[in-house]
Order: C-alpha cells, then structure tokens, then sequence
C-alpha cells in the first residue's frame, strides 16, 4: 500500500457523514468532523449563558452527531470507545486544518451548487498528496469538480459508502476524467484492506451502479405490482429469500430506506436519463407521489406500505392496501412456487424453482427479473466496464445473493433469453453475440477456478479477488480436501496449513464435527505445519447440537449425555494440547460451543462483524465444553502474572457475562468484555479472515512455535463462590432473574470458584471439566431447562421460566 491513511477530515454530521467518520473511527483513523456554525442558540445553550461564538455552539453539530453515535441502533461503532478518535468542529474555524489530512471527505447536501462551493473553500486549504473525495449517491464527479484546478482534480473522486456504512459492505469508487489512476488504485486497497470493504469500480453516470439498478428493480416490482392486482405482502413474499434477496423483499426495504429518499434518487436518473423510454420508468408513480405528500414515508414516520399497530393481543403489523389507502391485516402468501423455492436449497435452486412452477407468482417473479436482468445488460460499459462489478455491487449493496448476471446462469441463459424474444422483448446484442458465440453462461467453473466473460467480449477471465481471498470452495473444486465427513472437512491451504471447515447444519457442533477435530489433530500432527479452525458459512457456529442434547435428556439417557459431554470437552482438550500452532477464526454468530472451539487455539482472529458469546444459560444449562474451566484458567494465569491483581473481581465480572448470556456486538466488543485477548486480533474485511489465520500460522512455525505447558489453576473456592451466589441472590430478590435463573446461577458459581474447596486451591483443568459436567447433567435433568431448550428449538427465542 502506498498511501497510509492516519487522518481524515469528514465534513458534514448528518445520518452518512457521522457514519463514515464512524467507520473511519473503527479503522483506527483518526477523523476530524465538520459542520456549518449554527446561527441560532438553543434553550440549553441560552440557559448556560453561552453565545453563537462560544466554541460548544460553533462546534455543535459534529459534537451532538458524535454523542449519538453510542446511542444509535445499530450500533455504528465497534467499541464506544472508538468515539474518542473523533474530534467535533466546524467549517469555519477548522478548515485549514485539511492541510495535516491524508483523506478529505465531503458528505453535504445532494445539491450540485452546495457541493461546488464547497470543493472552492477545500481547495484554498489543500495541499498536493491529500486525497479528496465525495460520497455522494449520483451527482456527476467531472461536474462537481469542473471549476477546481487539475492539480486538484487528479486527487478527486466519488467514494459512495452505503447505509449504514459499518454494516453495508460495498463502497463504490468513481474516478473524475482526471483522476490520477494510482490514487483509484490506492483508495480501492484502503478501502478493501483498512475499511474491510468490498470495493466496485462505478463510471461517472446517474446513480452509479447499485442505486441505478435496484432503484429500476423496485419501480419494476411496483409497476408490475399494480398491473397484476397482488398484495403488498404478496410481492414481498416473492421477491425476498424465495428469488435470493433479503427478507426485506420489496417494500419493507423501501420503507427502511425511506420513500421520499427513494423517490429524490429515482428523480435522479429520471432528470439525467438519455433517453424517454427509461425517463418514463424512474418517472415517480402516482402511488409514491400521494404516499410522500401524505408524509408516509416508511419507518421514520411510523407508516409507509406496513404500518404497525398495537392490539389486545400485542402489536400487529398491517399492510397498506393500494386501492383504498387503509391499513389492512396481511395473509400469508401461499403457492406451489413459494414452496418450491422454500424447499430448494441455495439461491440459484430457489430462483429456478420459484420461476418454473407456472403459477402466477412464478409469473409476477419473471416478468419482474427479466426487466431488471435486460436493464443490466443494456447498462453494461456505460455504468461498469464489467458484469462482475455490476453483480458485486448488487450483492454488496442491495444484499441480494446472485447479482443479474449470475442469477441469469442460475435461470438458464439461452433459455431465458429465448423466452425475453417470444414475449418481444429487446435483447442487448452483445448478449446475443455471446450465445452466438458458443457461450451458455457468463461465468464458469472449470478446475477449482471462477472464469467470467471478460471485459473485452474475447472469452472468459479468471475471477480474482486478490490473495488475501482464499475460497474454501475453490480448494475443494481443487481436490485439496484431506478428510471430510457430513459434518467438517479438513483442507488443505497450501504452504503448511490445513483448516478445520465446519459444515453441519447452522455449523452446530455434534458428532460429526467432534470426529473430525480428533482426526485433523492426528493428521496436523504427523503431516502440517498448523491448523486453523474457520468456515465460509454465514455463520461460524451457532453452538452444540441441541436437538440431540433435548431427545437424550428427555428420554432419561444420562449415560449418552455424559458421553456427549465428556467427548466435547476431550476433544477441546486434544486441540488444546496439539503441538502444533491453531488459529481460530470466527465471524458473525459465534455461540456457545463455537466459542468453546475457539478458546484452545493458540490464537483467535476474528471479523470485526463478529458476535461472540456463551449463551448456554438462555437453554438452562451453563457452558460445558470447557468454557468455564478456561476463564478459570485466564483469571489464575492473569494472577500469576500479576499477583496485585485480585481474583474475586475479575471471576465476579466474568459470572455475570456467562451468567447473563452476554454476546459481543463485534470483535473488538468481545476483546473489551474479555471473551478475546489481548493477543487476539480483530479485522475488518471478512473475505480476508482466513489469509489472515493462515499468515498468523506461518508466523508462529517461523518464530518457533512452542506449545503452552499445562499448569494449575489457582481456585477462588468456596469462599469465593460464596461471593457470587450472593451477588445472584440479591439479583432474584431485586426481580432480575427467575427461581430457576438462581438454580443456574448457582451451578455456574460452583464451577468457577472451583467448588468446595479453600480459596487459594491449585486445581487441574480435568478437575474443572469435571465440575462443568457434574453441574451441566444436573441442570440437563431439570424440566425448566428442558421447556427452555425446547422452546429454543420451536420458537428461535429463550424462554424466561
């Protein structure tokens, strides 16, 4: 990388600007941000005695953006610590300060005058070598920048973050006709490496390329909508999971996004459109018109096309109908096609199914996505040079599964494109030419390699997403599996360096996986260099097997359930004790037993988007798979250490975490509450989680890795579990926790202190482990926690008994 970006300058506090500044701020870049000098005091401000020149007035409006950060759900920063590397100014006293900036971004009001004027001020204060950029949603790069110099020029261009820009993963980049190209290619790596994002080349035009194809898409599925006579629900039962999109669908998104914001970037394309035809397609419908005048604009205004009510029974969420304007209840939509998708697995499976049972909501999700997937061809080299860039840009920002072009592979390109031309509609010709040309697909899978139709019309290119991407299914497609079974695989990465793949249903640890981990341990042994312990699923691991754990305990077999526990714990113990260096790599939902396989390696490495807890008491039970014993065992490390640090706090902190299920909002969250050590590290960029494990492993083998001696744990024993017994009490006499809460409660105590034992106690882990089992069979035999399992399993929430 050859520009390191260590401060940045963010003007405008709004919703985007102090998201960015957020981001920024999540990266590790300190961040200057600005806004216009209020010209009026508020009636705190009056109260104080303060003036408009006093320095909390002028600053105000970056300072109170700045306050809501940590208030703001969801969160837009990783750790509300992170708010400090913010600093709150205003354009007046602190613009000079752009001249020690590495990154300038302006995130002012969509207008072209507003934004000109103020790239004249940034310019008097620039310095040759600062990058600056815009984000805005579609204004013209070339007309923003036109009256600026070209010195200037050459370091400006769009950089379009999506919202909420901690959680949206694409960013779009738009060079200026005078963009330098090494500045393109310096903020593609900044935003890929640094900000974990993932980055799609755009061309200067309305709207870019996500806006300008999910805004068509949406105005599509309303127009058809209306000409078909469905229900708002109905759409959004087609165009969600059932074609691979959000389960947002149509219209809870537009009501998310909010519908005045989607009617003024529609608008956009509408007054830049070239031609009539797609002017009248983004021109606003009547039916969003009156919705807007109304002020119903989704769920900033409390109703948009959903409306949510409170009822005698609770709360209800109506639908808006269309032809009276009332808010009316929703029925389920129902259909052999919606089946078909919901029983298909994947997104290409369930988008063939939906489409080929012939019904009318087969016909509504064809007449939909044959539009949108001709308007991305027909926009191929005027808004991206590539369809890649244009199916990433749909799957990073819009969330969809497949973008255009995939999802036409998943349909059947000839087919489908057989079927457009029946029903007379245009195809692009370049899309006909590579029929022609013996083609059936743009994309194509031959020896473990993505191949896409290449920018230049001349065949196929190899999908290459640099290094620090490694594709778990590529190495399979490769041959490079090892040992694999229903439930895990273990594959080869190359250079030393095997990964342990969990693939169970929701990756959930049971037999399956437990065998594998013993046999990649035997193998890593006496064939590799290291392991490293990640997936590509959405979610790393959500916990143990539960299902198996419930049918076991409700039909008394004690004996299978002892075996079960004793197999995972031994099994963690075995990893623990390789003498080879594991890493750990966790993203997303990381439960229970997914923390317990993660806390034997030698090291974690997670993604910044990593949701990190033991959770076990939200089923009645406590953690068993050594997660107590190993908390034990870091607060008696941690004491040895340091022997002016006191156990008793420390153990206290960690029995409320595990004995309230608290789960991390993020990586670095889970470094601030302890479930992450300071060793740990945490990324940005989950493409590149597992070439970060993997580089961990080679590092560790080259210093010399030795693997950590068992040692005793000092126990805070029955005076110390007295402590904490107390501390439940007082919670169930204050209302907090049940009567089977204080029973789990206990139970935990009992584990962590130790047990019954003097404060001061050295213990062996096999001693802990033991206690964990004891408490966890007990608890397994409760009718309370096995209504708290079963109701896990029905109804995906705990249950308070």
């Amino acid at each position: 990388m050859t520009k390191t970006i260590r401060k940045a300058v963010v003007i405008g506090s709004g919703i985007m600007g102090s998201g960015i500044a957020a981001q920024l701020a999540n990266a590790g870049i300190s961040c200057l941000l600005l806004d216009v000098v209020p010209q009026q005091l508020t009636a705190d401000e009056e109260r104080k005695g303060l003036t408009l020149e006093d320095t909390a007035v002028r600053n105000r409006l970056a300072a109170a953006a700045i306050g809501k950060l940590g208030k703001t759900k969801p969160a837009p920063l990783y750790d509300p610590a992170f708010a400090a590397r913010i600093t709150p100014g205003n354009i007046e006293d602190h613009l000079s300060l752009i001249g020690e900036a590495d990154w300038v971004i302006e995130v002012v009001v969509e207008n072209l005058a507003v934004k000109q004027q103020l790239l004249a001020k940034i310019e008097q204060v620039w310095k040759p070598g600062i990058i600056v950029s815009s984000n805005t949603s579609g204004i013209s790069i070339n007309e923003m920048s036109a009256g600026c110099s070209e010195a200037f020029r050459t370091h400006f261009l769009g950089t379009h973050f999506f919202n909420p820009p901690r959680y949206m993963k694409l960013l779009e980049i738009i060079p200026g006709e005078k963009t330098d190209p090494a500045i393109v290619a310096q903020m593609k790596e900044i935003g890929e490496k640094v900000l974990g994002k993932g980055v799609v080349l755009a061309k200067d035009t309305p709207n870019f390329i996500a806006n300008r194809i999910g805004t068509y898409g949406l105005l599509v599925t309303l127009r058809e909508m209306t000409a078909s006579g469905l229900t708002v629900s109905e759409v959004d039962a087609i165009t969600g999971p059932a074609m691979g999109r959000p389960k947002s669908a149509t219209f809870r998104t537009l009501d998310l996004v909010g519908l005045d914001t989607f009617v003024h970037v529609a608008a956009n394309v509408y007054e830049q459109a070239a031609s009539e035809q797609e002017r009248s397609v983004f021109e606003t419908p009547a039916l969003l018109q009156t919705m807007v005048e109304k002020g119903w604009l989704g769920e900033k205004t409390g109703q948009g096309f959903y409306q949510k009510r409170k009822t005698e029974k609770g709360s209800e969420i109506l639908q808006l109908d269309l032809a009276t304007f009332d808010y009316i209840p929703q029925k389920k939509a129902a259909s052999a096609s919606l089946e078909a998708a919901k029983l298909a697995k994947g997104a290409r499976a369930k988008t063939k199914a939906l489409l080929g049972a012939g019904d009318r909501y087969s016909d509504f999700a064809w007449n939909v996505l044959k539009h949108v997937l001709l308007y991305a061809a027909d926009k191929l080299g005027e808004i991206a040079d590539s369809i890649q860039e244009i199916d990433d840009a749909m799957k990073w920002g819009f969330s969809w599964e497949l973008g255009p072009f995939e999802t036409w592979d998943a349909i059947g390109l000839e087919r489908s494109v057989a079927r457009m031309e029946q029903e007379g509609l245009a195809v692009p010709g370049w899309v006909k030419e590579w029929i022609a040309a013996g083609n059936s697909s743009f994309y194509k899978l031959e020896a473990g390699n993505i191949y896409v139709r290449s920018s230049s019309m001349n065949g196929y290119e190899e999908v290459d997403y640099g290094p620090e991407v490694i594709s778990l299914r590529q190495l399979k497609e490769r041959n490079r599996v090892i040992r694999s079974n229903a439930g895990a695989s273990l594959i080869d990465l190359g250079d030393g360096v095997a990964c342990l793949e969990f693939h169970s249903p929701n990756n959930a640890i049971g037999a399956d996986i437990l065998t594998m981990i013993h046999q990649s341990v035997e193998e890593v042994r006496s064939n590799y260099e290291g392991l490293v312990i990640a997936n590509q699923g959405r979610n790393f691991c959500v916990g143990a097997n539960l299902m198996l754990l419930l049918m076991e305990a409700q039909d008394e077999e004690w004996d299978e359930v002892n075996d079960i526990i004793q197999l995972f714990q031994q099994t963690m113990l075995k990893l623990k004790r390789l003498e080879k260096p594991v890493v750990a790599a966790p993203h997303r939902m990381t439960l229970g037993g997914g923390v317990e396989a993660c806390m034997p390696a030698d090291q974690v490495i997670a993604a910044a988007e990593t949701y990190y807890g033991l959770v076990e008491v939200g089923v009645g039970l406590i953690p068993a798979g050594g997660g107590c014993k190993e908390f034990a065992l870091r607060t008696s490390q941690q004491y040895s250490k340091y022997p002016d640090v006191e156990l008793q706090p420390v153990l206290n902190e960690i029995f409320r975490m595990i004995g309230t299920a608290t789960v991390s909002t993020s990586g670095h969250d889970a470094k601030r509450l302890g479930y992450l050590q300071a060793h740990d590290k945490v990324i940005l960029n989950q493409d590149h989680l597992l070439h970060e494990a993997k580089q961990s492993v080679l590092g560790m083998v080259k210093a010399g890795y030795e693997p950590a001696v068992e040692s005793k744990i000092k126990v805070v024993g029955s005076e110390g579990k007295a402590v904490m017994q107390l501390g439940a009490i007082g919670m169930h006499q204050g209302g907090y926790i049940s009567e089977h809460d204080l029973l789990i409660a206990n139970k935990l105590a009992h584990v962590l202190a130790g047990g019954d034992v003097p404060a001061g106690t050295l213990v062996s882990e096999q001693y802990l482990l033991d206690l964990e089992r004891e408490a966890f069979l007990s608890l397994c035999g409760e009718p309370k926690t096995q209504a708290r399992m079963q109701h896990m399993l029905t109804k995906g929430k705990a249950l308070r008994n």
